[in-house]
């Protein structure tokens, strides 16, 4: 199994998103910006739904 991205890497990918954001506005961002495929699948797969700002996005990668 990959790693999941860090959060570093997320944040590189997800920069200019307006918080609270939506998965699939995160995914969209994140295809936007030329994110590898391990970020797109990391923030397809993660557990929540919407999220309140970068913090709850790399909790919800990582599975804390």
């Amino acid at each position: 199994m990959a790693e999941n991205p860090t959060p570093i890497e997320l944040q590189k990918y997800l920069s200019g998103v307006d918080y609270p954001a939506s998965r699939d506005e995160l995914v969209r961002t994140a295809r936007d910006q030329g994110a590898p495929d391990d970020v797109i699948e990391a923030l397809e797969q993660a557990d929540q739904d919407e999220f309140d700002g970068p913090t709850a996005v790399s909790s919800a990668v990582s599975g804390d």
